[in-house]
């Protein structure tokens, strides 16, 4: 089953990118960053979510995020489906840090469970049709709104989400252009999807 082994953020500045990442998610040895200038305005049609086991956490990881220089894009709230909030990197990358609970049963940590990739495309159907094709296994699909595949042995799962619904989830306009700024690597090989996403081919080495 294919799964993705690797992300790769593209910034402008990857020393500065590494030490926000290390200091407000402890993403030193799971988040690869590489220097691109390429022109890219507005949503970059993805975000990436740290799931937790507490609201508590939640707080805690969006605090460090903020503190290291994030910018808030959706306050820390209780919703119908637990506690979470959304923040904006300083290289522009969107992070919803979430919980299923809505209550604490320990201590604060800055730990999380897992790392979830969202993609914004056109048409879910059609975008679950072709990652199916490149080895992907269905999780959750939800008709033409959302579609969920295995993480498998990858560290990272992978979700598809309407382009003008995952902004919104996001706290964004829906407008954007140019470069999405990421690549994710996995052992399918190289490959672009549907809607501009490209697949690097990579050992199952982990993230670094």
């Amino acid at each position: 089953m294919t799964s993705i082994d690797t992300i790769t953020l593209e910034v402008a500045d990857p020393a500065a990118a590494e030490r926000f990442y290390a200091t407000a998610f402890g993403l030193d040895t799971r988040l690869r960053l590489r220097a691109a200038q390429e022109p890219s305005t507005g949503f970059r049609d993805f975000t990436l979510s740290l799931i937790v086991s507490q609201p508590a956490n939640a707080d805690a990881l969006i605090g460090a995020a903020l503190d290291a220089g994030a910018s808030t894009l959706k306050p820390a709230t209780k919703s119908l489906w637990g506690y979470g909030g959304v923040v904006q990197a300083p290289d522009g990358t969107i992070w919803k840090v979430a919980t299923s609970s809505k209550k604490n049963t320990g201590p604060a940590t800055r730990d999380f469970d897992a790392i979830v990739l969202l993609l914004g495309v056109a048409d879910v159907s059609a975008s679950k049709r072709f990652y199916v094709d490149h080895g992907l296994t269905v999780a959750k699909s939800f008709g033409r709104m959302y579609a969920e595949f295995e993480a498998g042995s990858g560290p990272v799962k992978l979700g598809l989400y309407r382009r003008r619904a995952l902004a919104k989830d996001a706290g964004v306009p829906p407008e954007g252009s140019g470069s999405h700024r990421i690549a994710v690597g996995g052992a399918a090989g190289s490959f672009t999807d549907p809607d501009g996403f490209a697949w690097e081919a990579t050992s199952r080495a982990g993230l670094r």
